[in-house]
């Protein structure tokens, strides 16, 4: 089994859309071994996106994932980080496939609704960045 990281962003929760992405991942056969509602300061953003660190978008980018809350998620299947990545679509809504949670639920390219790590090095670090090893179950 494989484990991937993901998270249901602030444009998602706040239009109370997490409820139905929570179960379109288990409709897809996931399993949810550990997830939590958390609001990030900036800073926590901030750290969790330090690869984007020198991108121009990293402040706009910390301000809305630290602007409300999120769902944080641990999910474990076969092939996982490569399910959940299809399962959520291009990042960019417009080319997102119909029937994915992008396509369907994303306001733009900055608040496309879901985030998923894109390889296994990234999902254990994203992982470990909000869960200890007793809050997955």
């Amino acid at each position: 089994m494989e484990r991937t990281f993901a998270i249901i962003k602030p444009d998602a929760v706040e239009r109370r859309l997490a409820g139905t992405v929570i179960d379109r991942i288990e409709a897809n056969g996931f399993t949810i071994v550990g997830m939590k509602k958390i609001k990030l300061s900036k800073e926590q953003a901030g750290g969790f996106y330090c690869v984007h660190r020198e991108r121009p978008f990293f402040g706009e980018l910390c301000d809305f994932m630290s602007r409300s809350p999120v769902i944080v998620l641990c999910l474990e299947k076969e092939n996982a980080i490569a399910d959940w990545r299809k399962l959520m679509g291009a990042t960019n809504p417009a080319n997102a496939e119909p029937g994915t949670i992008r396509r369907d639920f994303a306001l733009s390219l900055s608040e496309n609704s879901a985030h998923g790590s894109d390889a296994p090095e990234t999902a254990a670090f994203e992982i470990a960045y909000f869960f200890n090893a007793l809050e997955l179950v």
